[in-house]
């Protein structure tokens, strides 16, 4: 809230005339280019034609903060719940040190000089600049008079949009907040109250079901969209509003949430059918206009990431919603990936953000069965062996060949993982050696296939995203709303004819896994702890376990406090002998650290904005 106020005074003038030369990338603006640099530029300027106005909108795409980009690098990954580990050292968030947000989330005001990276990016700055700029856009519509009602619709929702989105954005972080949903003056003293969490994310809903009856199912098939044709695929759409308002009601109908507003730490059933029934028209309408579809097990991997001669073609494919914002086009795997590559060759770091076995005991068996069911064949002792076909896109483990080209030396020696507690790519090797070591013996290898190496040396042709939202998300979720609003693993939203069970087992049957067990839907408890499960596999690393966790109100159960390693010994077959599992940290997660502390500046500006509870 300091921040807003510091915008709404110092921001005035950047928010209009320094905005304006975005509208430059829809072309038709040269006549702005003959301009002095000191030529008053006015409103009509600016919001009376559709390109000038959608120029003005523009800058609030750059505002997406993804959390993995904006965090610069893996040493600062410090929100991860029970999935990732950096160091044998806690980083701060594991001690419960959630003041420690300042080196990503918050910050003095927005930072458009990326300079070839985005580490100045943070979520509290860029969320409140873009909502006041969505609110400034809403109140110069009557200014765009050179456009057509379609444009209109469209510039009406894409401001309706980014409104609720980043409101949302900050709500899940810090809780209920002031809705800020009108201009606000400069010389006014601020005193919006904070709403409750429910109150809050009613009003996000309202504008996101109203930006999903202006916005476009496709911009190609439109009309405003014919001047960008082919490079529309990152632009705001229906699906895009009705999946995050989806999204929106499920986390306030959660358990943590629920309680924060009511004090019931269950459910909220009228909530839940509401985002059932939102995520029901997704589905529906992905089926019948094939706007998105699931991607094919074949080219799943195309939801992360791409072979691009060239780099003309983008990760995301059939499925992929919603994908970071390409901000600078040079840097795009940089920008817009969270990681380098699973084994940092040549890095000469040997502190890697990697996966904890204790996730990785998510994966479950090629029959589809957890590895803790008696009947699934898990072996303790060759713990790779039969995994589903998740695990091996996934995950580096002792024995994965990493390097084709194998010609030299140094590539011989990097050839196989060595993750054995005397391996090569072990915690603990020379920093000297020029090769990065995993503490809990895994590498990731979801956004980064073998090749991305100095010897196979494919970067070139590379492109990876981390998608925000995707088709997947929305049928686990759509599951996940059946389930607690209208009551078991068989019922469905009025919408389609898909239940909950239907919607887990699309999700399971494309990873070339069978249907769920009829023992894990006989009752809501079964179901549900088989969808918390497979939420972790699909959706590993991609940035949703420390929201999942804390919405279900189980981050601080023990089986997710604690981060474990695999240690173990190779035998003389090659096999892994003398395993055991080792708790490498175990962390603080008390009540208060349902929700993040705002900064102590901001709580005290005014009484009716008071700080989280504990904190």
């Amino acid at each position: 809230m300091r921040l807003l106020k510091d915008l709404l005074h110092k921001n005035r003038i950047r928010l209009v005339a320094g905005i304006v030369s975005l509208g430059f990338i829809f072309g038709g603006c040269e006549d702005y280019l003959n301009r002095a640099p000191q030529a008053n530029i006015t409103d009509t300027d600016v919001f009376g034609s559709f390109v000038s106005f959608q120029g003005f909108v523009e800058e609030m795409y750059d505002c997406i903060v993804d959390i993995h980009k904006v965090l610069g690098g893996n040493q600062y990954y410090n929100f991860s719940a029970s999935d990732e580990l950096l160091s044998n050292v806690p980083i701060p968030w594991d001690d419960g040190n959630y003041w420690n947000q300042g080196t990503f989330l918050y910050g003095a005001s927005p930072n458009f000089t990326y300079s070839g990276n985005l580490t100045r990016m943070r979520v509290w700055p860029f969320a409140w600049y873009a909502i006041r700029k969505a609110n400034l856009g809403l109140s110069k519509l009557d200014l765009l008079t050179n456009a057509d009602p379609e444009a209109r619709r469209v510039i009406e929702g894409q401001c309706l949009f980014f409104r609720a989105y980043f409101h949302f954005e900050l709500m899940r972080w810090y809780g209920g907040l002031p809705y800020i949903d009108e201009v606000l003056s400069s010389s006014e003293e601020l005193k919006l109250p904070r709403l409750s969490y429910r109150e809050t994310a009613l009003k996000v809903a309202r504008d996101f079901e109203a930006a999903a009856a202006l916005l476009p199912l496709k911009w190609d098939d439109s009309a405003v969209g014919q001047a960008t044709l082919g490079n529309n695929s990152q632009r705001i759409t229906k699906i895009h509003a009705l999946s995050l308002m989806g999204k929106n009601l499920l986390y306030a109908a959660s358990p943590m949430m629920n309680e924060s507003s009511t004090g019931i730490n269950t459910y909220d059933v009228e909530l839940c059918k509401r985002a059932a029934d939102t995520f029901a028209e997704v589905i529906r309408i992905c089926n019948e206009s094939g706007t998105y579809r699931l991607q094919s097990w074949q080219t799943w991997t195309d939801n992360f990431w791409v072979w691009s001669p060239g780099n003309r073609e983008r990760p995301g494919g059939t499925e992929v919603i919603m994908n970071p914002t390409v901000i600078i086009p040079n840097f795009v795997r940089f920008t817009t990936n969270r990681t380098a590559n699973p084994v940092q060759f040549g890095a000469g770091n040997n502190r890697v953000e990697v996966p904890t076995h204790n996730y990785i005991k998510n994966y479950g068996m090629a029959n589809g069965l957890p590895i803790d069911d008696p009947e699934s064949g898990y072996d303790p002792n060759d713990p790779w062996t039969g995994r589903e076909p998740r695990f091996y896109i996934d995950i580096v483990y002792d024995g994965v060949r990493l390097v084709d080209n194998a010609n030299v030396a140094a590539a011989r020696e990097n050839e196989f993982a060595q993750l054995s507690n005397a391996g090569r790519h072990r915690n603990g090797t020379p920093a000297s050696s020029n090769v990065a070591g995993s503490v809990t013996g895994y590498f990731y290898r979801k956004w980064t296939p073998k090749g991305n190496n100095p010897w196979d040396n494919r970067w070139g042709n590379f492109q990876s995203y981390h998608p925000i939202m995707r088709l997947a998300d929305v049928y686990l979720m759509y599951a996940e709303a059946v389930l607690h609003g209208y009551g078991s693993p068989t019922a469905k939203s009025p919408g389609v004819e898909l239940t909950a069970l239907d919607a887990v087992n699309a999700i399971r049957n494309r990873a070339q896994l069978p249907n769920l067990a009829p023992k894990f839907t006989a009752s809501k408890d079964a179901f549900m702890k088989e969808l918390i499960r497979e939420r972790a596999v699909e959706l590993a690393f991609e940035g949703h376990r420390f929201f999942d966790l804390r919405r279900w109100n189980v981050a601080g159960n023990a089986e997710y406090i604690q981060k474990t390693a695999i240690d173990f010994d190779r035998g003389p077959n090659g096999k892994p002998i003398n395993l055991r599992e080792r708790v490498v940290v175990t962390r603080v997660f008390e009540k208060k650290h349902n929700w993040l502390p705002f900064q102590l500046g901001d709580t005290r500006l005014y009484e009716g904005f008071p700080q989280n509870p504990g904190w």
